[in-house]
């Protein structure tokens, strides 16, 4: 398992459709990724989690992945956040 935390950037600028975006990155993953910010912690693949969660500009959130393809999850979810 590995985390790390990342402060969430513009997404609506830099994105049509970021909540249904994150779900898309999330889902191509076998590793199950949650994403947190204080007492929140939502699972990534769900959309009705990310639109309750709604990172928005500022957010400090954690990202969590647990499985094969851990790494190379939580890099994509971080890249995506940061608007990289």
């Amino acid at each position: 398992m590995c985390s790390k935390e990342v402060t969430v950037q513009d997404l609506d600028k830099k994105y049509d459709h970021p909540l249904a975006e994150i779900v898309q990155i999330a889902s191509g993953y076998r590793s199950q990724i949650i994403l947190e910010c204080g007492k929140y912690k939502i699972n990534a693949k769900s959309i009705m989690g990310i639109i309750a969660f709604n990172p928005s500009v500022g957010m400090n959130v954690t990202i969590s992945a647990d499985g094969a393809d851990e790494a190379d999850a939580m890099e994509a979810l971080e890249k995506f956040l940061i608007c990289e």
